[in-house]
């Protein structure tokens, strides 16, 4: 996904050689054309990745979606771990449970390299879009787990092409932005001119290399649920590999005969905006009355570049403890990768997401979906 990133943005090879069409790739909203050309610090775009796993009934996994944006949940793995220590306290080191609690000294490892002064100089910052957004708990967590600060756009300041924050002994130069601003609202100046929750001149101060922003920005076309379904042959094209772990199936509906086809079977289809995230916009013909399957056609009609289709993967499923009872609920999930100048680090663990609704398969928080504590096991002492 990192090679895509950096090829569609400055060679554009796998576009020249037809593997995946360029209009998918400007007709996507998230394609930004500021970041074409743009160096980024050691070529690395996709600094944290959050990639969702699911199982169907045969026992297959399958990815279902990566998340290259903004990826959001890693506090909730870090809590569930927390509190599976205080509830069970001799039962994870008998098990030779792999920790987790190192993710936030590799994600500060990672973005203090990033830095273009010495590392013992360099300022980082988490920046947050305010106590208002749904994942504020986290932004406020990983803060304090890194030891780094909590700015919101208020904070910060760019003069001559670097970033300030604003501190009670005057400017601090800043030199890494975690930051979790979406990209249309990250800097008014380049991007939406109605933006609050952004830096004004940030682009530019990126742009001219004094600033690291992680993730980058335009990543976004990457997990485009429409190019998704390119990945397999992206990786067959950019390492010569054959992909270890499959696709789920996935109809684009811009194409009239895989539309009708959708069409035709739509009972047993779920149906996404292809930008869309967090259960949002999002169709399960199964569970669909006859009118909302009518209004989804009609909207796909009207922008099918829009939506794609992919066959209701029975999820596989996971006891859960509720009303005192253990009862079945479908699961996927999430583990996440940390890319640094040092290398990838995979956390041995992640965040199982879970539908709490009887019979739901939308795992989503904020469409009332839990978490569960992950355990990846260690060798069995000898």
């Amino acid at each position: 996904m990192n090679i895509f990133l950096k090829d569609i943005y400055h060679q554009q090879f796998i576009l020249k050689d037809g593997i995946v069409p360029a209009a998918l790739v400007y007709s996507c909203p998230q394609f930004l054309r500021q970041m074409i050309n743009v160096h980024v610090p050691h070529d690395i775009y996709t600094h944290i990745a959050g990639v969702d796993l699911i199982r169907d009934h045969d026992g297959e996994f399958y990815v279902l979606e990566d998340n290259l944006r903004t990826p959001s949940g890693v506090s909730y793995m870090l809590e569930n771990r927390s509190i599976t220590y205080r509830i069970f306290p001799d039962l994870l080191p008998r098990n030779n449970v792999q920790p987790v609690k190192d993710y936030p000294d590799l994600l500060f490892r990672n973005l203090l390299a990033l830095g273009s002064r010495q590392a013992s100089e360099a300022t980082v910052v988490l920046l947050s879009p305010g106590i208002y957004n749904s994942a504020y708990f986290e932004h406020s967590t990983l803060a304090r787990l890194m030891g780094i600060r909590l700015v919101e756009s208020r904070d910060l300041m760019v003069h001559n092409h670097f970033v300030y924050m604003k501190t009670t002994q005057g400017l601090t130069r800043v030199d890494v932005i975690y930051r979790r601003v979406d990209d249309e609202f990250i800097d008014p100046l380049t991007f939406r001119p109605d933006s609050a929750l952004g830096v004004s001149g940030l682009y530019w101060a990126y742009r001219k290399g004094n600033v690291a922003i992680v993730n980058a920005m335009g990543n976004g076309v990457a997990d485009d649920k429409a190019v998704y379904s390119y990945v397999p042959d992206m990786i067959r094209y950019y390492l010569n590999e054959e992909p270890i772990l499959k696709n789920v199936p996935t109809y684009q509906l811009a194409d009239a005969d895989k539309r009708q086809l959708v069409f035709d079977n739509m009972d047993r289809m779920v149906v996404k905006r292809t930008n869309e995230s967090g259960g949002y916009g999002m169709l399960i013909g199964s569970s669909a009355t006859e009118q909302e399957m009518n209004e989804f056609k009609a909207a796909i009609l009207q922008d099918p570049r829009s939506f794609i289709a992919q066959p209701i993967i029975s999820l596989s499923s996971t006891p859960c403890y509720i009303d005192g009872v253990l009862q079945p609920r479908r699961v996927d999930l999430r583990p996440f990768a940390l890319y640094g100048p040092s290398g990838i680090d995979i956390v041995p663990g992640g965040l199982t997401r879970v539908a709490l609704r009887e019979g739901s398969l939308v795992v989503n928080s904020s469409q009332g979906g839990g978490s569960k504590d992950t355990w990846v096991l260690g060798p069995e002492a000898s």
